[in-house]
């Protein structure tokens, strides 16, 4: 099996957590340290998996498998596709990001690192899962510590209800995909688990169209669908800023991560069965989302709102069952978690320094902090699909898709564009141009070298993938080649 890479980079961060969780109170000052050295340690690795995967074998790679329940088909069983180590990186880049601009936390730094700890090993744990029951294993994994992050270190307007709002929501949505996926289990011939075994099984028609639903909608809950998108937004905004990176740049991509494996993946005829009513809610996400979204007055809650509109592009990638929807929905996975992360970073910044999301009550605070004015605008132009960047290499490819399917349904998301250009123009110039009031003039400084650390990696990583493409493209294409196989080469 060689060296178990995947197994080392998923359990770092639980180690890290645990360690923190037992010294912390005795060496409060190494907290931080060891939080750090688990997110670097997992970029690392995830850069070692980026760059050695074979796109040539394509596929599964870096497998890991041993029996834990053979008696009930259940197996440790690790590997990753293109999409997968995509997926991955972006949780190393989050992670890594969300640790430095949470380095000013001082209430219970070691339960807030430890609990960020926890979240990555459960996100990095379905990401990498081959087997249906341990990926619902890491998945659940995440549901106690998200909770407690958020009522406790959360916003205190809100944190109750958003913390038990996204708790409650997401709770449904894992009850109705497990529902699917035992329905799924006792239909396979083999009765197992695996999701190699089961990508095979041939099910029934009938079996497809009646259990997809349930599996598909109750992941795509966590990935912000409508109408159960309410829980983003004021989960969001309830969250402290790291947990909202996490949240809306790795949470997200979770949920539709999981819907694409399981629904589209395992039960391919049920996809293309309910295709045309996924097409119809993502569309009202993109829309919906993004028009909301221009009429927040809250800073925080604009970001929240246009995540659930990219999300949307997402699902309608997925919709269109075609090689070019797939592809830009794989890139938008990556491109988005990255904005987002990039996106609430600095919201974050702009809090702790005017104690103030009022929109209304910015302004000029790129006199105060040009780097972070210049991260927003950076991650603004993804945003808006502007050339150059990440965001126009995602979403070009998801127009095309739709356009192949449903040309109408194309010409009405495609006017997310122009109310997305809106939003985030407003916006910038609402909080970082214009006048500064005498009381942020007086107590605005500039943000530190942690966070410009974050913001120019973040930044990177949109502007390099938007000017060349070929880094992550054939990566996730493997992906795209291996799903249109299963839905019959369509």
């Amino acid at each position: 099996m060689g060296f178990p890479i995947l197994s080392t980079t998923i359990f770092i961060p639980l180690i890290a957590g645990l360690i923190i969780l037992i010294i912390g109170r005795k060496k409060p000052e190494l907290i931080r340290p060891i939080a750090l050295a688990a997110a670097s340690l997992i970029l690392l690795l995830t850069l070692i998996l980026w760059l050695n995967y074979s796109l040539v074998d394509a596929g599964y790679q870096f497998v890991e498998k041993i029996d834990w329940l053979p008696e009930l088909g259940i197996s440790y069983h690790l590997g990753v596709d293109g999409l997968a180590i995509a997926m991955l990186l972006l949780t190393a880049l989050v992670v890594f990001t969300g640790v430095l601009v949470s380095w000013k936390i001082n209430e219970k730094p070691e339960e807030f690192f430890a609990f960020m700890m926890f979240l990555a090993t459960s996100v990095l744990g379905v990401f990498a899962s081959l087997d249906l029951f341990l990926l619902f294993f890491f998945l659940e994994l995440a549901v106690f510590p998200k909770y407690l992050m958020i009522v406790i270190w959360g916003s205190p307007q809100t944190r109750e209800y958003g913390g038990m709002k996204l708790t409650l929501y997401l709770f449904i949505g894992s009850l109705l995909a497990m529902v699917g996926a035992l329905a799924i289990y006792f239909a396979s011939p083999e009765k197992s688990f695996n999701l190699l075994v089961l990508e095979n099984a041939n099910f029934p028609f009938e079996v497809q169209k009646l259990w997809f639903p349930f599996v598909f909608l109750g992941f795509a809950i966590l990935g912000g669908i409508f109408p159960f998108h309410s829980w983003a937004p004021d989960g969001h905004v309830a969250a402290p800023t790291a947990i909202s990176m996490l949240l809306a740049g790795v949470e997200m991509k979770v949920g539709a991560f999981a819907a694409l494996r399981v629904g589209i993946m395992l039960l391919p005829e049920g996809a293309k069965f309910w295709a045309g009513w996924i097409l119809a809610l993502a569309t009202i996400n993109v829309i919906y989302g993004a028009l909301i979204a221009l009429i927040q007055k809250d800073f925080k809650y604009v970001i929240g709102f246009s995540s659930v509109s990219h999300m949307g592009l997402v699902l309608i990638g997925f919709a269109s069952l075609n090689h070019n929807g797939l592809l830009g929905a794989g890139l938008q996975m990556f491109s988005h978690g990255v904005m987002t992360a990039l996106f609430f970073a600095i919201v974050g910044m702009v809090y702790d320094q005017t104690h103030t999301r009022d929109i209304a009550s910015l302004g000029g605070l790129a006199k105060k902090m040009p780097f972070a004015a210049f991260g927003f605008i950076i991650a603004g132009l993804v945003s808006m699909g502007m050339p150059g960047f990440s965001g126009f290499v995602a979403e070009i490819p998801i127009y095309m898709g739709v356009w192949q399917k449903a040309p109408f349904v194309a010409i009405i998301a495609i006017l997310s564009i122009v109310i997305t250009a809106a939003y985030i123009l407003l916006v910038m110039r609402r909080v970082f141009f214009g006048e500064i009031s005498p009381e942020n003039d007086a107590r605005v400084h500039d943000i530190s070298f942690k966070d410009k650390v974050s913001i120019a990696l973040l930044s990177f990583f949109m502007i390099s993938i938007g000017l060349l493409p070929g880094l992550i493209v054939p990566l996730i294409e493997t992906s795209v080649s291996r799903i249109l196989q299963l839905l019959g080469g369509i």
